[in-house]
This record gives C-alpha cells, structure tokens and sequence, in this order.
C-alpha cells in the first residue's frame, strides 16, 4: 500500500515563510529549494533531496515558518502530522528532549542573526519541568562518572543464611551511592541511569572486581568455609563476550574458587533463552554458579526452568509477604518442592519476621535472606561479626 503523498510541479511553493506549521514533509522524490529574506533580498539555504525532512523545525516548536520551501524539480512529498512528531517526541527520552530543543533554540537564534531579525541573541527561555529533570539526569550521570572514577561506590554485602543450620552461608553485594550533596542516592535511580548508558558495564566490572577483594578480606580473616558472595549481572554486561574470562582472571589474580562468585539473572533477561544458556553453559564449564533472581515477578513463566539450569532460585519478596495466608504457604511449598525436584537451592528474599522464616523452614527452603538476617553491611561490620 502507497503513502499518502502530495504532488508540486516544479517552481510551486511548498509553504511560504511566515505560514503557520501545519505538518512536515518527508521527500520521496524531487528536490526542493530552502530561502529566506536577508535585508530584503531573497537568500538560499540549501537544497533537499530525496529522504530528507522538511519543515520540521517549526513543527517541533509550534513556531511559524522561519523560510521558504519551493519545489526545484517535480516532488512527491509524504506529509506528516505534527501530531506524529508531537506524540515521538513525548515519548522520547526527557534528555534527548532537552538536547533537541536546545538545539533548535540555537538554531533559531542563529536564523536571526542571518536574516538581520531581531538581535540574533538565544531567547530567555523558562525552564520547563521536564527540561529541568533532564539537566538533573545529565548532571547525575556526570556525577556518577565521576564517583565511579574515584572509586567513591561503596559494596555493600547482604547476609544470605542458611535456615537449617543458621550460620551465613554467603553475601548478595549492592552497590550504594552517597552523593556529597545529595546525600543517599537511589540505587535504582542511578543503576537505571547506568543501564541507559555505558556506564552500567565499568560499574559492573568494579563491583565484581571489589567483591573479589571481599573474598580475600574475608578468607584472610579466616572465615571457613569461606561464603560465597552473589553479583547481579545487567543485560549489557551478559551481552559483553568477554565476560566470564574477564571474571576468571580477578578469580585467579587472587587464588580464589571461581564456585565463591556466583552471578544472578535477574528474571526479566531469561527471555533471551539462547543468550542465558550460553553464560550458564560458559559458567559451569569453569565451575562458577548462576543463580536466577527476582523469580515470580511476572517476566516469565516455567519455561525458561526447562532449558536453563540454574544453580539457585532466588524467589521474589512478595511471595514470602504472602506467607501469612494459606494459600501463599501452599504456593511457595510448591516452589521449593519444585527446586528441591531441579536440584536447585531455593532462597527466600525480603525475609522479615521470625514466623516467616519459621514457615520457610518447615517447608525446607534452604536458604533466607531479608532485613530479619541482615541489612546491607559494610565490609568491615561484615569483619565484625
């Protein structure tokens, strides 16, 4: 089926300078001539061809045409509502945003200055709300940078216990921000603002590199059997070839079993079957554990548990929340008779109260995790204890 186009013979004015921007034009074929008045003689800007846009400057600012359109040869053009640009550039990244009106404000100014109008100074422009969480967020992620360079992130280590025998068996590491102004900063603000960048990648790589220190730190002190400590993997580093080597080689810089690091999946990648498979594949072939995080969120179902074999489940908060009604007691003895029957370790997060972990024990959950075990602790209070 053929877009809608409109048809201009050559010489027709596709819009005059001064027209109010009732829609942009995308040039199928043809080329058009750009004009404006400079102290009262015509000037040409440039010339379009095929595949370019047209006119859409005034469409993004709901400002009158700065210039004239005319039609150089015959052209086919495929108008485009500005309610189509209106509608992508809501939905668009709030810095993106930012960076485009920005940009169109300078360009406005320096249309100015060529055609003799006004003083071609950039316009006072109040900040809008959106605009001003777009700075925010582009001067959080230069801050972050920074923090990262300086080595200012803290890990800190959950305790994971074992239920049976009480003692902890192993640590979850998270990575807290304190900004020196801001103070706390929350995690899932900045780790879902280095997800959007590169930065996630350099942040995972130093949190693997200090849960490594940890390990010695803590064998050093003499802890046996040494716990493990669990490191949350993001979708850009699971993407990363180079990975599990890059692992292995903090692992044996240190002399440490590689069965000491074990990586979580969070729920919502394992849709990706083939991609988690070949990590699981490469981390068991050198005896490192993966665990699958977050299970029950709702990304997935029991699928992934047919082709992916896991080491450890890691059963989401909200089902333990539901341990104080029967049929939440019911469903997550069905989910530990399930790992029991997939010869995976089942740990409960977000464990709060004695009766929950009680009944975690009488269903034969065999690990918990939870402020009832502990908070996030500092390696030293980890030493401590």
């Amino acid at each position: 089926m053929q877009p809608y186009t409109e048809l201009f013979k050559a010489g027709e004015f596709v819009f005059a300078e001064g027209d109010a921007p009732t829609c942009a034009y995308l040039i199928e074929s043809g080329r058009i001539e750009i004009s404006t008045r400079q102290h009262g003689e015509a000037r040409v800007l440039a010339e379009l061809g095929p595949g370019m846009l047209l006119g859409e400057m005034a469409v993004l600012d709901d400002s009158t045409r700065t210039a004239t359109a005319r039609a150089v040869t015959d052209c086919r053009l495929i108008p485009i509502d500005r309610t189509q640009f209106a509608e992508r550039l809501a939905a668009a990244d709030p810095v993106v945003r930012a960076l485009l009106m920005s940009q169109l404000t300078r360009y406005r100014a320096a249309l100015a200055r060529l055609t003799g109008e006004g003083d071609g100074a950039e316009p006072a422009m109040s900040v809008q709300p959106d605009d001003a969480y777009a700075l925010d967020k582009i001067r959080l992620e230069s801050e972050l940078r920074a923090a990262l360079e300086r080595k200012e992130l803290e890990v800190r280590l959950q305790p994971i216990e074992e239920i049976v025998s009480g003692r902890i068996a192993g640590y979850e590491a998270l990575v807290r921000w304190q900004h020196p102004e801001r103070g706390a900063v929350s995690p899932a603000e900045f780790i879902r603002l280095a997800e959007e960048t590169s930065l996630i990648v350099p942040i995972g790589d130093y949190v693997l590199s200090r849960v490594c220190d940890m390990l010695v730190e803590l064998r050093g002190r003499g802890r046996k059997p040494l716990p493990f400590i669990a490191a949350n993997l993001s979708g850009r580093q699971i993407d990363d070839p180079g990975l599990v080597q890059r692992i292995l080689d903090l692992l044996h810089a240190r002399d440490l079993p590689p069965d000491k690091l074990k990586l979580e999946v969070t729920e919502s990648l394992v849709m990706d079957h083939a991609r988690i498979g070949d990590l699981i594949a490469h981390c068991h072939s050198v005896g490192m554990p993966v665990a699958l995080d977050d299970f029950g969120t709702g990304y997935s179902n029991l699928g992934p548990l047919l082709t992916l074999n896991f080491d450890q489940i890691k059963l989401d908060a909200s089902f333990i929340k539901a341990l104080d009604r029967p049929r939440g007691v019911a469903l997550v003895g069905v989910i530990v008779g399930m790992a029991r029957a997939l010869d995976c370790d089942l740990v409960a997060e977000g464990v709060e109260t004695r009766e929950q972990r009680e009944i975690l024990h009488r269903l034969g959950c065999r690990y918990a995790q939870g402020w009832l075990v502990g908070k996030p602790l500092s390696l030293d209070d980890v030493l401590q204890h």
